[in-house]
């Protein structure tokens, strides 16, 4: 790659009303970053790599993989590996063939002056590429997570500068990937959780927040906090969205629901020893 002549400006979400773009990031992207971040070259500073997911019908780009590339980085130009890049790409797609290119990553709090010649190899490679950050630097106490888009300034026929927009990010987990994700930032695992106890992690979260819940709404009536007329609305939400059913309805609904898991794991568990048996048999057979 050439060598980096532009000017590079970061500007906060805030700072522009009228954007729409934005994107969401799902928690397998961001332990790949990590993992690659721990696992670089000592002489690297920062991990940068491709992302792949897709654009949903409402343009919101949906980030679910990624993998790093190899490169090269100095105060004045930047080496990238394209050829491993392509190859990766490839092989990728041959798994998950509706996975794109939806932009690229690199770790470090926000763009440096580097970041506009990767992002100009990635306009090429897909239009309008969204640039993560991951801070695995914790500069700020925190693990700071930001996307942006960028477009080029120009006076003239003349390019004069990278504007790099942040945009809205979506890091939400759903529950599944929720208790995937407190059981890899875990220090130690004995094992992994099964679905039961999946289900009761879940049981336990969910109990918490309407706890959380009562003593917002005691805290309100009780002229101890400030209302919210935002936070009012999503309980209001909430409430409205769950079925009117009696306490028995409702606990003859989950009891019926637990039984059939159950059901499914004794039928697995069965089948698991079924195969292992026949295995078994089969060698001691070949043996003989």
């Amino acid at each position: 790659m050439a060598a980096i002549d532009r000017t590079v400006l970061q500007f906060s979400s805030s700072s522009s009303s009228s954007l729409t773009f934005s994107a969401k990031v799902h928690p397998l992207v961001i332990f790949n970053i990590c993992d690659c971040y721990v696992r670089r070259p000592d002489q690297a500073e920062r991990v940068i790599g491709t992302l792949l997911g897709s654009v949903l019908p409402d343009g919101t780009v949906d980030i679910r993989n990624s993998y790093a590339v190899p490169h090269n980085e100095s105060v004045d130009q930047v080496a990238l590996d394209i050829e491993y890049h392509h190859n990766m790409l490839l092989s990728h797609q041959k798994v998950n063939p509706k996975e794109i290119i939806v932009g690229w990553y690199s770790t470090g709090l926000g763009v440096t002056g580097g970041s506009a010649l990767i992002h100009e190899f990635y306009s090429r490679e897909v239009s309008n590429p969204i640039h993560l950050t991951v801070d695995t630097g914790f500069t700020l106490g925190e693990g700071t997570i930001k996307a942006y888009v960028s477009n080029n300034l120009s006076l003239g026929d003349r390019q004069i500068a990278a504007q790099f927009q942040e945009v809205p990010l979506d890091l939400r987990l759903i529950e599944a990937e929720r208790i995937g994700f407190d059981t890899l930032k875990a220090t130690t695992v004995d094992k992994i959780p099964s679905d039961l106890e999946g289900m009761e992690a879940s049981m336990e979260h969910l109990l918490a927040l309407i706890d959380d819940m009562y003593k917002y709404v005691d805290d309100v009536v009780e002229g101890r906090v400030a209302p919210d007329n935002k936070i009012g609305r999503f309980i209001s939400d909430a409430v409205g969205s769950l079925p009117k059913l009696p306490p028995s309805a409702f606990d003859k609904l989950v009891n019926e629901s637990l039984q059939d898991h159950l059901l499914l794991l004794y039928l697995s568990s069965i089948t698991r020893t079924q195969l292992s048996l026949a295995e078994k048999l089969n060698t001691a057979a070949q043996i003989l």
